[in-house]
């Protein structure tokens, strides 16, 4: 039997898109445990007013979680949230690389191990380089199948 590879085209968009959510939810969980301590860590970027500072460590998050479980089930608007928190990721990242900053990059919270094993803010965007290159790929096979993600209120 022949195959045109579209399977695995379909098999590599759904492995990308859970892996892409399961990042996503496991960012947002860790950063919600501790939202004072995430608040600090925007704080040391001195991007935002104090005033913004918690209200920013509560909603961002739970964007991340919100945008993951969406993109789990494909729905509409959750990869463009993605992509619109990977733009502002890696603003902030690249805001603290031109200062100069030597802080933790908040990626998973605090506690997070990768702060303790690189300790730099250019990892974190050469990471987050990758997963948007996992974003395009995901655009590009919504494009090349046509595919239109579902509705909410589809699924509800």
């Amino acid at each position: 039997m022949k195959t045109n590879g579209i399977g695995r085209v379909d098999g590599l968009y759904h492995t990308l898109r859970w892996c892409l959510s399961g990042f996503f939810i496991f960012s947002g969980m860790t950063k919600l445990i501790s939202p004072v301590q995430f608040a600090v860590l925007i704080e040391a970027y001195g991007i935002l007013p104090e005033i913004l500072v918690m209200p920013v460590a509560v909603i961002l998050p739970i964007l991340e979680v919100v945008a993951g479980l969406g993109l789990i089930f494909d729905v509409r608007g959750s990869l463009a949230i993605i992509t619109v928190l990977m733009i502002l990721f890696m603003a902030v990242l690249g805001y603290g690389i031109w200062l100069g900053l030597d802080v933790d990059c908040g990626c998973f919270g605090p506690g997070d191990p990768e702060a303790e094993v690189f300790r730099g803010l250019r990892q974190a965007l050469y990471r987050d380089m990758v997963i948007m290159a996992v974003v395009g790929c995901l655009y590009y096979r919504r494009y090349l199948r046509a595919d239109r993600p579902v509705r909410l209120l589809n699924i509800l």
